[in-house]
């Protein structure tokens, strides 16, 4: 999974997110993630495979 990707499938349950700020996509989206996983919308796979994407991408711009 990439984060355009995860993107769309954010997109695909109606949530779009862009503030111009890398890091508050990624904290927006990882919260996004959670409630969609909690919710039942999507698999355990799914959730933890874009967690560690969002993980990966925020070690990669604390850099």
């Amino acid at each position: 999974m990439t984060f355009f990707e995860l993107q769309q499938l954010l997109k695909r349950y109606g949530t779009i997110i862009y503030t111009g700020d890398r890091l508050g996509d990624i904290e927006l989206m990882e919260d996004e993630l959670k409630e969609l996983h909690k919710m039942g919308m999507i698999e355990d796979t799914l959730f933890r495979d874009g967690k560690l994407l969002l993980l990966k991408e925020k070690r990669l711009w604390e850099k």
